[in-house]
């Protein structure tokens, strides 16, 4: 928790509230002996002078207190919330730069509560620091001294009542902290089943599986609120018997200092000002308890945030990058193995090809052959293992992550939309791109006659994933979106498969033609051999190798995986 706190809070804002703090302690430390100078000098010798007197000190101390306290609180707030902002906007930068890897290690659902409620936690104890932690403390030790000071014969009070409160304390924190701790797996669990029940419930809602979804809800959602009855049914305990013992503590003082008073060994003041500074140190006491149940919560986030911040991603920038030049346009693989995180068979193995500008690559195979996989290495999204993928004559290790994603432009297979509008989603990649621009680009992608029909064409609202377009419609946005950015390569991942044949044949023929796609490398995964017929180079892939490579007319002639799939898609009615 330190390591998180320590360069992501101002020294000079905690030292101001730290100085706040100690000025409030003194000042509330220093209430209680001047209540002892009323009693003892003012009002049993009839000085009303001197209570008067008295009072204004009182009065005096007390607006220090007070502003010394919001002063404190004001300092405190700003740093803790100032720690909250840092820390989530770390763990973000952190996660946008994640490989797909370190994104299935951590998974979406615990990511979002480590952003949000384990964040919270180390804010709530960083308040707590500064408020609580520094006080009680301060105050134990302080009171403590001058309640000797009024007498020390009452002291002996705590000797029995401090070991009781910690051994009540230590009881509780061992019951609680182990379920505090648990709170925050069981948040992931619940945030995980409520968001796949979200994204998923058209499936849900067609399978009719709604019971099960719900039950299954439920189970997570009661597996959290009995492990928080249990946890809180705990921590209720501690304020009644805190109660019980400060009230026991009192009457012990009450009839002691009685004693005390009527032997003439104790003013009556002294005794006043003994039981503040008594309950000043069994509310210190309690403070320190309630901090030390709840650091190890915060601790145990501390440790998450931490994993996902000290997250070492293979896929880093080079130590001394290349440049991209105005060379010839390209995209080459060469000899290229790769493997999933700790598989044991090659996912991909002896990929090679090259393809220069104004040539369309296709990529075509069964279920599971490793197309997505291949066009994933492109923009490196995933390293790999052996062999080179090149863009433009540059190894794309070689290069920043942030150039090589400037010249690729990709459709991944699911067509996510922003929340705005459809001309801030068209700029996504090209934030300077003009409306005749985005107008073109809309064409090529068979978008501008629905986009134009709409009241607010460019301006037309896109709900979040935009779920006020159909499939095809955000499929077809999406392609849009990626025409809009000028790139050496284009990589469509399965991103027609929404789209109608008649569709699909404009939009492709759309792209031969246009002249400045003409200048870029294409590369289009299908499942329809009438989608990728017409590519410059086809390449057939079976369980990770490239079993064929060449025209649709080569293919269909030689290729024996190729006509497979040829024979399969004619006997469903589609022409080869």
């Amino acid at each position: 928790m330190i390591k998180l706190a320590k360069k992501r809070m101002s020294g000079l804002a905690v030292f101001g509230a730290v100085l706040f703090m100690v000025i409030q302690v003194v000042s509330n430390l220093y209430l209680p002996n001047l209540t002892s100078d009323i009693v003892n000098n003012g009002i049993a010798k009839g000085d009303i002078d001197y209570i008067w007197q008295a009072g204004f000190k009182m009065l005096g101390f007390s607006l220090i207190s007070i502003l010394a306290a919001i002063c404190n609180v004001y300092l405190a707030a700003k740093t803790s919330q100032g720690l909250g902002q840092k820390l989530r906007s770390d763990i973000y930068r952190k996660v946008i730069n994640f490989s797909h890897d370190e994104m299935d290690q951590v998974g979406t659902s615990s990511l979002i509560t480590r952003t949000t409620n384990d964040v919270v936690q180390i804010q709530n104890v960083a308040m707590m620091f500064l408020r609580m932690m520094i006080m009680a403390p301060i105050m134990l030790i302080g009171a403590s001294f001058l309640a000797y000071q009024k007498n020390a014969q009452l002291t002996s009070i705590f000797v029995v009542v401090l070991p009781l409160m910690a051994i009540f304390i230590g009881v509780v924190m061992y019951f609680a902290v182990p379920l505090f701790k648990a709170m925050q797996k069981k948040t992931d669990r619940i945030n995980l089943v409520f968001r796949e029940g979200l994204t998923g419930v058209r499936v849900i809602r067609a399978f009719r599986r709604d019971k099960f979804e719900q039950e299954r809800f439920d189970d997570a959602n009661l597996d959290y609120t009995q492990n928080a009855k249990k946890v809180y049914s705990i921590m209720s305990v501690m304020l009644p018997v805190m109660t019980l013992i400060m009230s026991g503590t009192n009457i012990a003082i009450t009839w002691m200092g009685g004693h005390l008073i009527a032997d003439q060994a104790m003013q009556v003041g002294n005794l006043l000002a003994f039981m503040t500074y008594a309950m000043q140190i069994l509310m210190s006491f309690m403070m320190l308890s309630m901090v030390f149940v709840f650091i190890p919560r915060a601790q145990a986030s501390a440790v998450r945030i931490n994993e996902v911040l000290d997250l070492q991603t293979p896929i880093e920038n080079p130590e001394n990058p290349k440049s991209f030049t105005d060379q010839t346009v390209s995209l080459a693989f060469d000899n290229v193995n790769f493997r999933y995180q700790n598989a044991e068979k090659l996912a991909l193995e002896k990929i090679d090809f090259q393809a220069s500008a104004g040539q369309t690559v296709a990529i075509i195979g069964g279920t599971g052959s490793g197309k997505s996989t291949l066009v994933n290495l492109i923009p490196r999204f995933y390293d790999v293992e052996a062999g080179q993928v090149q863009v433009d004559g540059l190894n794309v290790k070689d290069v920043t992550l942030h150039d090589i994603h400037e010249q690729v432009a990709f459709v991944p297979q699911k067509a996510n939309l922003f929340t705005g509008t459809i001309r801030e989603n068209m700029q996504y990649g090209n934030p300077d791109a003009t409306d005749d621009q985005i107008w073109h680009a809309l064409e090529i992608a068979q978008s501008k006659d629905f986009v134009s029909e709409l009241d607010g064409g460019l301006d037309s609202h896109v709900e979040q994933g935009g779920g006020n377009f159909s499939g095809g419609q955000r499929q077809r946005l999406a392609i849009a979106r990626a025409l809009v950015k000028r790139a050496s390569v284009y990589v469509f991942d399965d991103s027609f498969s929404a789209l109608d044949f008649k569709t699909d044949a404009l939009l492709r023929k759309a792209l031969k033609e246009d002249t400045e796609i003409q200048k870029s490398v294409v590369v289009i995964v299908g499942q329809r051999v009438s989608t990728v017929a017409d590519a410059d180079t086809i390449l057939v892939l079976d369980e990770g190798q490239m079993v064929g490579k060449g025209t649709h007319a080569q293919l269909k002639a030689t290729n024996a995986t190729y006509q497979e799939i040829i024979n399969s898609q004619i006997r469903e009615g589609d022409e080869a």
